[in-house]
């Protein structure tokens, strides 16, 4: 089966953020299109998935305000009684940095101090918050750039996470697949549980069942029911890591994961 591998939608290496090849981008949307023209149903369960850059985006992003300092000192991130302890695979690691080249904004925040690079999480293991100027002044801490513009309730978040990539193309992901999905982007995502990070959703724009390492057909859409701190604890390969866009969350740099024991519920209408 014919398939494009992610090597061919970027340019550069894989230490890039790369540019996409328009030419191989339509090539890919039209073997997409004609398969899922004749999408079949599978039954809802686990499944080995494939999550290209702009599906993991929208999940991932629901991570962005649970590394924020007011967010721990109001209990309402996921991180509370978790900071500094195994929590993703080790293969798993997350910054803050508006100075990357895949990503975009000012070199200060809402209160006018500097961006820091804050390194989030480092192989598998929540290690820093982002502060503003009043939750700083609370912990003894120096504000690291991430508060908002003042007054609000929110206090500081991390706005341009990074993702640290890998070095597997989507080809390889799917070459190395005996059975799993492949999917191309998620939508109507929401929280069911915000402590747990359990997710719900829908796929959308293309999802494949993967056979024996080849696209064997388009399938249904499905609906998920996820946590996400189970799912970066099952992260099996990563791509390289690029500039991505989707539904549910702002842009962030992210790469591709296939994942083991992903959790499909339902199969959707459409």
């Amino acid at each position: 089966m014919f398939w494009l591998p992610a090597a061919s939608w970027a340019k550069g290496n894989a230490a890039d953020v790369r540019e996409l090849d328009p030419l191989a981008l339509a090539k890919r949307a039209s073997v997409k299109a004609k398969l899922a023209a004749s999408a079949v149903e599978l039954a809802p369960q686990k499944y080995t998935v494939i999550l290209e850059p702009a599906a993991v985006l929208d999940l991932v992003g629901f991570l962005f305000y649970d590394f924020a300092a007011t967010a721990l000192e109001d209990k309402r991130s996921c991180l509370n009684d978790r900071m500094g302890k195994p929590l993703f695979g080790k293969n798993i690691s997350l910054m803050d940095d508006v100075y990357d080249p895949g990503q975009l904004g000012a070199p200060f925040d809402g209160e006018g101090v500097p961006r820091q690079r804050v390194v989030l999480a480092d192989n598998g293991v929540p290690r820093n918050l982002v502060y503003g100027r009043a939750a700083a002044r609370r912990a003894g801490k120096e504000p690291t750039g991430h508060g908002f513009t003042l007054p609000n309730e929110y206090g500081e978040a991390p706005m341009n996470l990074v993702f640290a990539g890998g070095k597997a193309s989507i080809e390889e992901m799917i070459a190395s697949t005996e059975h799993g999905l492949l999917v191309t982007r998620l939508w109507y995502i929401r929280e069911v549980d915000p402590y747990e990070k359990i997710l719900t959703g829908m796929t959308r724009d293309g999802s494949f069942l993967v056979e024996n390492g080849q696209i064997a057909a388009g399938i249904r859409n499905f609906r998920f029911n996820q946590n996400i701190l189970e799912m970066l604890s099952s992260v099996e390969q990563l791509s390289p890591a690029v500039r991505a866009a989707g539904e549910e969350s702002f842009e962030i740099v992210a790469p591709a994961m296939k994942i083991r024991n992903f959790h499909f519920t339902e199969v959707t209408k459409f």
